[in-house]
């Protein structure tokens, strides 16, 4: 009987799902260190998996293994490459957290622009003088520049229209015809150059790691606001805070970060104009069971060898024969 371990836990809706397969077992792992997974995942045929990192030493000793299924759209904590070589499919959810994740991009796009953040604090220390001391950002004329045009970036440019703003975009990749009040740009410096508000929508690899440091944050505008939902390790967190401290950003709202939690002391914890969220853009209520239930879905799909291709972040294990994979022992 196939064995499915479900290392931490998933919404109870998604459990369920598993409830209603008695040809399978199943094991929830709520210990995630590596010592834990390596043991566990022994005689593991599926895991699940939400942010832990998996060690390659825990896929090296998984001997029955036949898909590695993330919670979640990024990978970053997945060895893709070993799991490729060891002909190991790996998912992640599509799009089920794209509307979470735009409107806390949103979220923290006016947070910034009104000093919400800032203006809180003072209030409850009785502080309400800060309101002749500083002022908000109108966003209406703005342009939002997003860097990435997939699903969330098609999202938050929706909403951003609702507000008034312009939207530029930089993704090679973007289905241009498709999206004609969209300005799409050539370069990551033509699209930060014009954008008021600049949002960060693609995934964290060798060639973004660091992509927006000093210098791309001196192509932005002056007062210009840089958002970051994506992945932590794409901004170069010391620059960021020199141009805010210098004055020409106005600010940031980021939910990601390079070292999560983020240490006591971190410079970032003490900039007022920097707000800042847990990593938890795409874990609302709604989308936590709506990305337990697609985690497990692409689970039985390897399991009953019916995999959707387009869910699988490498896909070559799939080629030449789909079959082969539903066929390993």
């Amino acid at each position: 009987m196939p064995k499915v371990l479900v290392i931490q836990a998933i919404s109870d809706e998604a459990m369920t799902m598993f409830a209603d397969r008695p040809d399978i077992t199943v094991e929830v792992l709520r210990d995630t260190s590596p010592a834990a997974m390596i043991a566990a995942i022994a005689d593991a045929d599926a895991i699940t998996i939400r942010d832990a990192p998996l060690p390659p030493e825990a896929i090296d000793a998984a001997s029955r293994l036949r898909i590695v299924s993330r919670h979640g759209v990024g990978y970053d904590n997945i060895p893709v490459a070993h799991c490729t070589a060891r002909g190991i499919p790996v998912t992640v959810i599509g799009p089920v957290n794209t509307v979470a994740v735009a409107e806390h991009a949103l979220f923290l796009m006016l947070a910034v622009a009104k000093r919400g953040a800032q203006f809180d604090r003072a209030v409850r220390a009785g502080d309400f003088a800060i309101r002749s001391r500083h002022t908000t950002m109108e966003l209406k004329g703005r342009t939002l520049s997003l860097i990435g045009f997939g699903r969330i970036g098609q999202e938050l440019a929706q909403r951003a229209r609702g507000l008034g703003m312009a939207i530029a975009a930089y993704d090679p990749a973007g289905d241009r015809a498709a999206f004609p009040d969209v300005t799409f740009h050539d370069s990551l410096e033509e699209a930060l150059a014009v954008g008021d508000v600049v949002s960060l929508h693609i995934p964290l690899t060798p060639a973004t790691e660091g992509l927006i440091g000093r210098a791309a944050l001196a192509r932005m505008p002056a007062g210009s606001i840089l958002l970051n939902t994506a992945r932590g390790g794409i901004v170069d967190e010391a620059a960021l805070i020199e141009a805010i401290d210098q004055g020409h950003l106005r600010g940031a709202g980021l939910d990601v970060f390079a070292r999560e939690p983020l240490p006591p002391g971190d410079p970032l914890l003490v900039r007022e104009t920097i707000v800042l969220s847990p990593h938890n853009a795409a874990l609302s209520a709604e989308s936590l069971i709506g990305m337990g239930r697609a985690t497990v879905a692409n689970v039985l799909a390897a399991l009953d060898g019916r995999l959707d291709r387009s869910l699988v972040v490498n896909p070559a294990v799939l080629a030449p024969d789909r079959e082969r994979m539903s066929a390993r022992p």
